[in-house]
């Protein structure tokens, strides 16, 4: 699941940043609102979520978030800050956030609000995502297949993710790379390949359709 973090302390962000990525996210960290502002214009559709500081240099992170919302941005966003009174969180709810985490926090914490804010924008009611007999979990970062524990790489489970995510649709190798990697994250010309042989010898050849020129797709076992 890749994520923007826009936080402008280096040391906060970048413990954010670390957390999550220990988890399993790929998270993409900007320090200022114009940069959240660019990427999410140029890579919308790449992020599950957005993690929003509110003060933020050069856009505040209540302008960012009015900004989105009136463009028809509709990113799940979590605002992450020190600001607890009770009119900062009526105010950030009120502009368009989804949820409001006051710092500091638990890393644990972090993690259960952001799956269940990816859950609710997905109309999920649980962490499972499942498609004919092939069922993940995103927390606990497990794989079904026939209701029997496939053992997956945490690579392989990402690429998995991003497939599962939307069924049926075609990913092309760019798309899948920008779901495993972040910025500044070297990526092997065959990397992507590499984790889909894995995947596809785990589970199944036929599970994972190859779109020839296209890309790739989950097909429903």
């Amino acid at each position: 699941m890749r994520l923007i973090l826009a936080e402008d302390d280096p040391m906060i962000g970048q413990s954010i940043r670390d957390g999550l990525q220990w988890d399993g996210f790929v998270v993409d960290w900007v320090q200022d609102g114009e940069q959240a502002k660019q990427a999410l214009s140029y890579a919308a559709n790449e992020y599950a979520l957005l993690l929003l500081d509110l003060g933020l240099p050069r856009l505040s992170g209540q302008e960012l978030l009015v900004e989105l919302r009136k463009s028809g941005n509709t990113i799940p966003v979590l605002i992450l800050t020190a600001r607890d009174g009770l009119s900062d969180r009526v105010a950030g709810l009120n502009s368009g956030a989804d949820d409001y985490l006051v710092k500091p926090f638990a890393l644990e914490e972090l993690v259960a609000r952001i799956h269940a804010l990816v859950r609710r924008s997905a109309g999920r009611g649980t962490s499972d995502i499942e498609y004919g007999a092939l069922r993940i979990n995103p927390l606990s970062h497990e794989a079904w297949l026939h209701d029997t524990l496939v053992d997956l790489s945490a690579r392989e489970f990402a690429l998995l993710h991003a497939l599962m995510e939307q069924p049926g649709a075609v990913l092309s190798r760019p798309q899948l790379e920008e779901r495993l990697y972040g910025w500044g994250q070297e990526v092997a010309s065959n990397a992507v390949d590499v984790h889909l042989h894995n995947l596809r010898r785990k589970l199944g050849a036929d599970i994972i359709f190859n779109v020839r020129g296209v890309g790739f797709k989950v097909v429903k076992p």
